[in-house]
Parts: C-alpha cells; sequence; structure tokens
C-alpha cells in the first residue's frame, strides 16, 4: 500500500503526472482532522447503508441545513427500502417538495424498488452494483461503499475536486472531461483502506468549511503545509472552473397558470412525462391561455386586465416565469391531455403545499392565499 502511495499517479497520454508526494500522510492528515473537527450530522449517526444513499441523493445541490429537516422527515415515513419501494410516487414527491431537482426522489424509489426485486432489500456493498442501480453515479456509489461497508471507494464532488486543485495546483478546468479523470485518479490513491468513509467525509467537510470557494481558512486547515497553491500565493484563483452564464443570459421559459376554483377547492395537475417536474401536481399551465384549456379539455376565460401573482426563478440552465391568473370556465369535467397531464384533483388551497408540489406551485399557492383568502 505504502509504495502504491509513493508512486506516481498513472495517467492517460497527453495528461500530466502528479510529482512524487507523500499520498498516505495527506490521507492521515485529513482522517485526523475529520475525527477531531467533524460536524455532528444525524446522517453520521448511522451505517444503514439506506439512510447514507437518502442523505448522499439529497445532499447532491442543496445545502446541508436544508437537508436536515427532510432527511428525518423522509427516514420517518420511508424508514428502510422495502418502505419507500412501497410508498406511492406521490407520497414520495410530497415528502421530497420544496427539495428540488425531483429525479433525485424518482430514482431514490425506483432504486429501492430494484433493490427489493434484485437483492431481497439488502442495499449491495460492490461498487459496481450499487453503480447500477438508478440515479447512482460514481459519486453516489463510492460514497455509500465506503462509509456504509468500509470499501477503499474514492468520490469527487465539488468540494473535493476544489480541495485537490489547491493542494495540487491543478491550472486546467475541472469540469473539463480529462481533469475529471485527473481529480479521479488522485482521489482514488489518497483514499486509505483503514478509513475510506472518514476520509471522504473528511475531504468533503474540508472543502465545505475551510477551503471553501472564497476566502479560504487555510490557516485552519490540516493540509496547509503541503498545499502548492497556498506556497504560491494562488489559493484564491483555483479551482479554474469555465464561467457560467449570467442570469440575464439564460433562455426564459415563459408560461401562464390558472388558479380555477370550484367549490372553494383549487384544480390541480399532475404532469405526465419524464421531464424536469413529471409526477408533481401543479396548476394547469401553458404558454397562452388557449393552451391552459387545450391541456385540461376545458375553454377557460382569465379573469382582471392583470395577473393575480407571478413568480420568477432561476433554474441551472434557464429562467422560469410563470403569471397567475384567476380564471373561470364552465361546469364540466376535467379531461387532461395524456401527453400534458396524467391526473387531476381539487385541493382546498391552504392544502397544496401539502402535495406532491414543486417550490414554485407551493410559493404561488401562498401568495393567492394571503391576497384574497385563495378560494375565490
Amino acid at each position: 500500500m505504502s509504495r502504491r502511495k509513493r508512486a506516481k499517479i498513472a495517467v492517460r497520454p497527453g495528461e500530466r503526472a502528479e510529482p512524487d508526494v507523500d499520498l498516505a500522510d495527506i490521507g492521515r492528515r485529513i482522517v485526523a482532522h475529520f475525527r477531531a473537527t467533524c460536524r455532528e450530522l444525524p446522517w453520521r449517526e448511522t451505517r444503514d447503508p439506506y439512510a447514507i444513499w437518502v442523505s448522499e441523493v439529497m445532499l447532491q445541490q442543496t445545502r446541508v441545513a436544508t437537508v436536515i429537516p427532510y432527511y428525518r422527515r423522509w427516514l420517518d415515513r420511508f424508514p428502510t427500502v422495502e418502505a419507500l419501494a412501497a410508498a406511492p410516487i406521490d407520497d414520495v414527491l410530497a415528502a421530497w417538495s420544496g427539495l428540488g431537482y425531483y429525479s433525485r426522489a424518482r430514482n431514490l424509489r425506483r432504486g429501492a424498488a430494484e433493490v427489493m426485486a434484485r437483492y431481497g432489500g439488502r442495499v449491495p456493498d460492490d461498487p459496481d452494483q450499487l453503480r447500477a442501480l438508478p440515479g447512482v453515479g460514481a459519486y453516489t456509489a463510492g460514497a455509500i461503499a465506503s462509509i456504509a461497508f468500509g470499501r477503499p471507494e474514492p468520490v469527487v464532488d465539488g468540494n473535493v475536486a476544489r480541495v485537490l486543485a489547491r493542494v495540487f495546483a491543478i491550472d486546467d478546468d475541472i469540469k473539463a472531461a480529462a481533469t475529471r479523470r485527473r481529480l479521479w485518479d488522485l482521489a482514488a490513491r489518497l483514499v486509505p483502506a483503514d478509513a475510506p468513509g472518514d476520509f471522504n467525509q473528511g475531504i468533503m467537510e474540508l472543502g465545505a468549511t475551510v477551503c471553501t470557494p472564497r476566502a479560504p481558512r487555510c490557516g485552519a486547515c490540516p493540509l496547509s503545509g503541503v498545499c502548492r497553491a497556498r506556497a504560491a500565493g494562488r489559493a484564491s484563483e483555483l479551482p479554474v472552473t469555465r464561467p457560467r452564464r449570467r442570469a440575464g443570459e439564460l433562455p426564459v421559459i415563459d408560461v401562464v397558470a390558472a388558479w380555477l376554483v370550484r367549490r372553494r377547492r383549487v384544480l390541480l395537475v399532475r404532469r405526465a412525462g419524464r421531464g424536469l417536474y413529471a409526477g408533481l401536481w401543479e396548476l394547469p399551465q401553458a404558454p397562452t391561455p388557449d393552451g391552459i384549456g387545450d391541456a385540461i379539455g376545458l375553454r377557460i376565460a382569465l379573469r382582471g386586465s392583470a395577473p393575480a401573482a407571478a413568480h420568477e426563478q432561476l433554474l441551472s440552465h434557464r429562467r422560469l416565469r410563470i403569471r397567475v391568473w384567476r380564471a373561470a370556465a364552465p361546469v364540466g369535467r376535467v379531461r387532461p391531455s395524456p401527453d400534458r397531464y396524467d391526473a387531476f384533483r381539487w385541493c382546498p388551497p391552504d392544502a397544496i403545499g401539502d402535495a406532491g408540489v414543486s417550490a414554485a406551485t407551493a410559493q404561488i399557492a401562498r401568495a393567492m392565499v394571503a391576497a384574497s383568502g385563495g378560494a375565490r
């Protein structure tokens, strides 16, 4: 093991090797620092692979403080793989509502069903079997395998990439394919066989709390003495990433939504298909008012000369703008267009947020209720 860690990193033709460094020492420093300073977080109180799987999926693209209450509520509601696999998708999406990136919840449920079918409800400890589960990539598989099962598997997320880019003074774009291979190679060589879970949690924690994107706290870092970026005075320059598009440059999704009330209940429809909001309930919407009528099988009329509410949201690669109008429609059965919506329900206005809705729909409902009591 020690000879392997002292050797130069194996790289592909055209990629640069790292100079000889004591990788084992870096691993020991990270583990010791984690054990001495780690935050108390609920998913660190268990080695249940299912609970760790849930936490790692929730933590993707989401802040720790936001995840904690969702994680606790989720395990109260779906405490086992079996419970999640058997749960209706509406219940699963309702429990996820507000966390965003809803494909994570759909894939968790699909993954639980596969674990029940193929592994008798036991989350596999083999990294290849983990990676074959829906929504489980190299990062999530490495986290589950190392933390729950003690397998020496690497992880590379944004925090890890930042730490490695600074410690090894990597000048290349960390999102480029060649650089990502290089980072995964480094992470694999660093992870110690005797403490892979603590190492992986430790290097992620280091990036989250010490080696931060802005104003890194180098004086508190266990790697300050071996960090090449710090030695060169370049910690604030690294990592290198391609510039992100400004919000004003992103394409806009502009839609009209209808607040249609009958008997003091609001019409919600459930998105069909496999898109961003598939399986979620929302106010019926379309690019135009006529499109709303076509989507729900009713001719609707918007009330007023201006929308009753508006919502704007910045998504990862686009902007969402929803203008909400109070609407009237003739009495008749709602017949959703199957290519757009697969179900409908009439919901009390103050209960909309408890359904499986997106954060946008929940915010719109709160605004409408606050404006005029909602069901009018």
